[in-house]
Protein backbone atom coordinates (compact mmCIF):
# COMPACT_ATOMS: atom_id res chain seq x y z
CA UNK A 1 0.00 0.00 0.00
CA UNK A 2 1.51 3.34 -1.03
CA UNK A 3 2.05 5.95 1.65
CA UNK A 4 0.47 9.35 0.96
CA UNK A 5 1.53 12.56 2.57
CA UNK A 6 -0.59 15.64 2.99
CA UNK A 7 0.84 19.04 2.28
CA UNK A 8 -0.85 21.21 4.88
CA UNK A 9 0.43 24.33 3.18
CA UNK A 10 -1.23 23.41 -0.13
CA UNK A 11 -4.41 22.42 1.68
CA UNK A 12 -4.52 25.67 3.63
CA UNK A 13 -3.92 27.77 0.50
CA UNK A 14 -6.59 25.93 -1.47
CA UNK A 15 -9.11 26.56 1.31
CA UNK A 16 -8.15 30.22 1.41
CA UNK A 17 -8.44 30.57 -2.37
CA UNK A 18 -11.89 28.95 -2.34
CA UNK A 19 -13.25 31.59 0.05
CA UNK A 20 -15.59 34.02 -1.74
CA UNK A 21 -14.15 37.50 -2.13
CA UNK A 22 -15.98 40.42 -0.54
CA UNK A 23 -16.50 43.20 -3.12
CA UNK A 24 -14.42 46.29 -2.50
CA UNK A 25 -16.31 48.79 -0.36
CA UNK A 26 -19.19 46.50 0.63
CA UNK A 27 -18.72 47.12 4.34
CA UNK A 28 -18.58 50.89 3.92
CA UNK A 29 -21.63 50.77 1.65
CA UNK A 30 -23.55 48.82 4.30
CA UNK A 31 -22.57 51.37 6.95
CA UNK A 32 -23.68 54.16 4.62
CA UNK A 33 -27.06 52.46 4.15
CA UNK A 34 -27.50 52.08 7.90
CA UNK A 35 -26.64 55.75 8.39
CA UNK A 36 -29.05 56.75 5.65
CA UNK A 37 -31.89 54.88 7.36
CA UNK A 38 -31.08 56.48 10.69
CA UNK A 39 -30.48 60.08 9.64
CA UNK A 40 -33.14 60.34 6.94
CA UNK A 41 -35.64 58.72 9.30
CA UNK A 42 -36.58 56.10 6.71
CA UNK A 43 -36.46 52.77 8.54
CA UNK A 44 -36.07 49.63 6.49
CA UNK A 45 -38.74 47.82 8.52
CA UNK A 46 -42.27 49.27 8.75
CA UNK A 47 -45.04 47.30 10.45
CA UNK A 48 -42.91 44.15 10.37
CA UNK A 49 -42.32 44.29 6.59
CA UNK A 50 -39.48 45.56 4.43
CA UNK A 51 -39.92 49.11 3.13
CA UNK A 52 -38.60 48.57 -0.38
CA UNK A 53 -38.62 52.26 -1.31
CA UNK A 54 -36.37 53.07 1.67
CA UNK A 55 -34.05 50.18 0.76
CA UNK A 56 -33.83 51.33 -2.86
CA UNK A 57 -33.20 54.94 -1.81
CA UNK A 58 -30.37 53.83 0.48
CA UNK A 59 -28.93 51.62 -2.28
CA UNK A 60 -29.00 54.54 -4.73
CA UNK A 61 -27.14 56.77 -2.27
CA UNK A 62 -24.55 54.05 -1.63
CA UNK A 63 -24.17 53.40 -5.37
CA UNK A 64 -23.61 57.07 -6.12
CA UNK A 65 -21.01 57.24 -3.36
CA UNK A 66 -19.19 54.14 -4.65
CA UNK A 67 -19.32 55.40 -8.21
CA UNK A 68 -17.74 58.71 -7.23
CA UNK A 69 -15.06 57.17 -5.03
CA UNK A 70 -14.09 54.12 -7.08
CA UNK A 71 -15.06 55.11 -10.62
CA UNK A 72 -17.25 52.04 -11.16
CA UNK A 73 -20.00 51.73 -13.72
CA UNK A 74 -23.49 52.51 -12.47
CA UNK A 75 -24.54 48.86 -12.80
CA UNK A 76 -21.62 47.56 -10.73
CA UNK A 77 -22.05 50.26 -8.09
CA UNK A 78 -25.80 49.68 -7.84
CA UNK A 79 -25.30 45.93 -7.58
CA UNK A 80 -23.08 46.33 -4.54
CA UNK A 81 -25.30 49.09 -3.15
CA UNK A 82 -28.36 46.84 -3.31
CA UNK A 83 -26.49 43.97 -1.71
CA UNK A 84 -25.37 46.25 1.11
CA UNK A 85 -28.83 47.78 1.57
CA UNK A 86 -30.50 44.38 1.80
CA UNK A 87 -27.88 43.20 4.30
CA UNK A 88 -28.58 46.28 6.41
CA UNK A 89 -32.35 45.70 6.11
CA UNK A 90 -32.04 42.08 7.20
CA UNK A 91 -29.93 43.16 10.17
CA UNK A 92 -32.57 45.76 11.06
CA UNK A 93 -35.31 43.12 10.87
CA UNK A 94 -33.33 40.92 13.24
CA UNK A 95 -32.83 43.85 15.61
CA UNK A 96 -36.55 44.69 15.58
CA UNK A 97 -37.47 41.07 16.29
CA UNK A 98 -35.38 41.00 19.47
Amino acid sequence: MPHRTVSWTKLSRSLHDAKPAIPVGLLSARALCQGFARFQRRPFIVAGKFDRSAIMAAAAVAATNRQERLGLTRAAALSTGLKAAWQAAKMARTAVAH
